[in-house]
């Protein structure tokens, strides 16, 4: 998994959990966080397609 990837999987890890602790203590302040989360999310998952798009088109 390439590293920008990692770094976008802990970022949504962390604020998926600050998401949790925000809405916990009654905070509208968790809805910021569930909106990192989404983006760092997808974040993730565009690296990880262009590394395998780019693995690929090196292998041909």
């Amino acid at each position: 998994m390439p590293r920008l990837a990692v770094y976008a999987l802990v970022v949504c890890l962390l604020a998926i959990t600050a998401a949790v602790v925000s809405f916990a203590r009654g905070s509208w302040l968790g809805v910021v966080w569930v909106l990192m989360a989404g983006l760092s999310s997808n974040m993730t998952w565009y690296y990880v397609r262009r590394a395998k798009l780019e693995r690929r088109s090196a292998a041909s």
